[in-house]
């Protein structure tokens, strides 16, 4: 096949996109006898000319003679993009691999294990994704929060009650992001996330996807535990030989797939404990921001046409102290939701649904802290979350504070909204964020809205509205891993967002996968 990049199409007129492939490619439309997509992106810098930018691969009858008619850098002949795992090695195992976590980075882990015939265990604390969603609804609605399954913690991972975005600027020269898309697909997810620029699957579709691919792993002779917390590891000789479950059970193995994420804190203190080497790493911390989502696209497309996508946005600014300020996980048409995972702490993200049709747009807005902020021991970065985490709690009495902007930044306790009002998932409750957040965190916001009110319209506008407190953005630690994948204790694997090792939940796929080649490339299937 021929692949074509920067074929442009006028928004709305999709339906030419074969008619504009045939005249870069200097040949009659009927000649094409099929085209793929394989990159759609909407360009909407020009509100006068708005267009889609598509890369799609064609055949023709004559592949090498279309080629030798045209000469631009834009067309070729198509490369192979297949992943492909590795040979299996030769060793031995002597128990089944384990994986502690279901989260995208287990689960990818675990199906391509399961699939080479390794019949992998996987060890999740919380519930299957069925029962999670009933408990997180529940949360909701009353407060009462479960510290094993909830909206960090639980089959699925944190990233089930997210936007479900899959975009990612991580290089992918072996098409691990690929496979992790097409496995998507393969088990419910839409299709146009093998091409569209920023894909998405949604919360609701996402928790369909996570049982599809579980069922999968089942099929092939994997197996899931649930309500399984690790609580202890075992060490012989530098090599892991078992885990304990729940305080009480214990469970041998000699691979260990840490796919834990970023809020199993009580495992990385047992971890570290253990003489599992791990360092302290930067993170983010501060609030989300929600605007009406009407807002937003009028500022990025200049209209308000029901036609146009659902529009997001991506802002940076580095301070006059040189602090980071930055939007993270946007959510178009969201909501912000309690994301608690631990008594007496609160912490929130951004959730969207598939249509991505709540009134609201909401993003955390968070700044930079370092090791210089913190500490440098390894858990230094849990004790920074922690201490806002409860402050929050306390501010709120458990509830979500939130404060309108213009209050924020004169330290006014906010007592009435503006034009809009909050789309939230949880109990909130008025306060003075500036009270929670670091003078540092506060300030460094306060500098950066100016200048992002002029980059999208309206986003420094006095209502918009500011919840805390956003603390879990990444992973605060790393855990050491060699060339091999495996850590100072050998047999285990650190992997994904919690290790360190991804940053959402097409990352830490590819990082499951990526640890799954390891471990086939060292050994043999069970027999």
């Amino acid at each position: 096949m021929i692949r074509v990049r920067q074929v442009k199409v006028k928004f709305g007129e999709e339906n030419l996109l074969k008619k504009e492939v045939s005249h870069k490619l200097h040949i009659n439309s009927s000649q094409i006898l099929d085209l793929v997509i394989i990159r759609k992106s909407l360009d909407a810098r020009r509100k006068d000319n708005i267009h889609y930018v598509y890369e799609v691969d064609v055949s023709v009858p004559s592949e090498s003679k279309v080629l030798n008619k045209v000469h631009s850098k834009d067309i070729f002949l198509a490369p192979q993009e297949d992943y492909e795992l590795p040979e299996k090695g030769n060793e031995k195992l002597s128990n089944r691999p384990i994986i502690v976590g279901s989260g995208p980075c287990g689960l990818f882990c675990a199906y391509m294990l399961a699939k080479e015939g390794y019949q992998p265990i996987v060890i999740e604390r919380g519930d299957r994704v069925e029962k999670r969603v009933e408990e997180v609804t529940k949360f909701w609605n009353t407060g009462v929060l479960n510290p094993n399954s909830n909206v960090q913690f639980g089959e699925g991972g944190a990233g089930t009650f997210s936007d479900g975005k899959l975009n990612t600027m991580v290089k992918d020269k072996f098409f691990r992001g690929k496979k992790v898309f097409s496995i998507f697909v393969e088990h419910g997810a839409p299709s146009d996330i093998m091409y569209l620029q920023k894909p998405h699957i949604g919360t609701d579709l996402l928790q369909n996807v996570v049982k599809n691919i579980r069922n999968s792993i089942i099929r092939m002779g994997g197996e899931f535990r649930y309500s399984a917390c690790v609580t202890d590891l075992f060490i012989e000789n530098g090599k892991v030989v078992g885990i304990e479950i729940n305080g009480k059970e214990q469970i041998s193995c000699s691979v260990l797939v840490l796919a834990v994420g970023h809020s199993a804190r009580d495992t990385f203190d047992m971890l570290y404990r253990r003489g599992v080497e791990m360092k302290a790493k930067p993170f983010a911390v501060g609030v989300r921001v929600q605007h009406p989502q009407s807002m937003i696209q009028m500022s990025q497309y200049g209209t308000l046409d029901s036609r146009f996508p659902v529009a997001d946005y991506k802002l940076t600014y580095t301070t006059k102290k040189g602090r980071s300020v930055y939007s993270f996980c946007m959510c178009p048409g969201g909501f912000v939701v309690n994301a608690s995972s631990e008594e007496g702490r609160l912490a929130i993200n951004g959730m969207s649904y598939h249509a991505r049709d709540s009134k609201n747009a909401n993003s955390a807005l968070v700044v930079n802290v370092t090791p210089d902020d913190f500490g440098n021991h390894p858990l230094d970065g849990i004790s920074f979350q922690r201490k806002l985490e409860e402050k929050a709690f306390l501010y709120g009495a458990g509830k979500i504070p939130i404060q309108l902007y213009d209050d924020f930044r004169s330290g006014t306790f906010s007592t009435q909204f503006g034009d809009f009002l909050p789309v939230m998932k949880g109990n909130y409750t008025f306060g003075d964020l500036n009270d929670i957040l670091p003078s540092f965190v506060a300030d460094s916001i306060c500098e950066a809205m100016p200048v992002f009110g002029k980059r999208i319209i309206g986003f420094d506008r006095g209502d918009a509205i500011f919840a805390g407190v956003e603390s879990r953005t990444s992973s605060p630690i790393r855990i050491i891993r060699d060339e091999m994948g495996e850590s100072n204790v050998k047999g285990l694997y650190p992997s994904g967002e919690g290790s360190g090792y991804a940053g959402g939940i097409t990352t830490a796929a590819m990082d499951g996968i990526k640890v799954a080649e390891w471990i086939i490339k060292r050994y043999d299937s069970l027999q």
